[in-house]
């Protein structure tokens, strides 16, 4: 099972920027797909961005063009930078981690949009 440890959350004022890590264990994380998910208070898990293996991206309408995900592979890590921040983007940010072998998500990192 691989471990993921997200980090970055925060408060931020509508506007500002954020920047979330999710560090995976482990020595596979090359051939890994990564996706960050997102959870609002009583609402279901949304999907928003995802990174393949060779780096092509893709994300979710309601970000996109505010979002950036991008992966080292040599730190085995994956990043979230958030700019022009809603407070509609409040919500628990989750990596997930998946190949033919695994499926795995880490324990989220809260981000809160408010003035």
């Amino acid at each position: 099972q691989v471990q993921l440890v997200e980090s970055g959350g925060g408060l931020v004022q509508p506007g500002g920027s954020l920047r979330l890590s999710c560090v995976a264990s482990g020595n596979m994380f090359r051939i890994y797909i990564i996706d960050w998910y997102r959870q609002a208070p009583g609402k279901q898990r949304e999907w928003v961005a995802v990174i393949t293996r060779d780096g092509s991206t893709n994300y979710a309408d309601s970000v996109k063009g505010r979002f950036t995900i991008s992966r080292d592979n040599a730190k085995n890590t994956v990043y979230l930078q958030m700019n022009s921040l809603k407070p509609e983007d409040t919500a628990v940010y989750y990596c997930n981690v998946r190949s033919v072998a695994t499926n795995s998500w880490g324990q989220g990192t809260q981000v809160t949009v408010s003035s």
